[in-house]
């Protein structure tokens, strides 16, 4: 492969992708991969190499994917339920309340408190917000420029590597969400209030959540 260290083939340089990554047990970025290697390979070679390894590993119980943080291996959804045997303990499963929050920041980011009560109605309670951030699903990444500067939560890279999602364009139905992410359905009406666009201001692109 063009670009490979002229002390390394591609074979080896794979092979030492492979071997860190399954080490690693988190995702990875390729910049921080390309430093393995001494010289430092480019860091479009190694999207490459991950790119062959990931087409190596097709046919396992194992796959190799890109998420929001970098690549990572996991089990298949055929595996799973196996894996999910040993560790027992099932995380929390979040209240409707939690999950109609999460959905309406998830999809309307950046959005303050005040944003989530209009939409839904009600009054958004700390504790809810806390469980998100506790979580390390949301964050907060400015505050709008209106009197008493709220905050404005947006969604983090760890709420997307949960999700085995890259970026915020391939969010799925909040349905597949809230399977994924142990969380409560909500009802439809919220759903599509979250998602349908309103009349107020943008924000600027810079605060879009996928950082954190």
């Amino acid at each position: 492969m063009n670009d490979i260290s002229d002390s390394i083939d591609a074979a080896e340089a794979k092979a030492v992708l492979e071997a860190a990554l399954l080490v690693a047990g988190e995702p990875v970025q390729p910049a921080q991969l390309a430093k393995l290697f001494d010289p430092a390979l480019p860091v479009d070679a190694v999207r490459a190499l991950l790119e062959e390894l990931a087409r190596d590993w097709s046919s396992h119980r194992v796959e190799l994917v890109q998420v929001a943080s970098g690549w990572r291996f996991q089990g298949t959804r055929t595996i799973q339920p196996y894996l999910d045997r040993l560790a027992p303990e099932k995380p929390p499963r979040y209240s409707r309340a939690v999950m109609e929050t999460l959905a309406i920041i998830a999809y309307r980011q950046p959005v303050t408190r005040g944003d989530i009560e209009n939409i839904r109605g009600v009054v958004v309670s700390t504790q809810i917000i806390q469980a998100l951030e506790n979580r390390g699903w949301i964050d907060v990444v400015g505050h709008r420029e209106t009197p008493g500067r709220p905050a404005l939560y947006a969604t983090t890279r760890r709420f997307l590597d949960d999700l085995g999602l890259r970026s915020l364009e391939e969010l799925p139905p909040l349905e597949e969400i809230a399977k994924t992410l142990q969380l409560e359905p909500q009802p439809a009406a919220v759903a599509e209030a979250a998602a349908r666009p309103d009349d107020s201001e943008e924000e600027p692109a810079a605060a879009t959540g996928t950082g954190g």
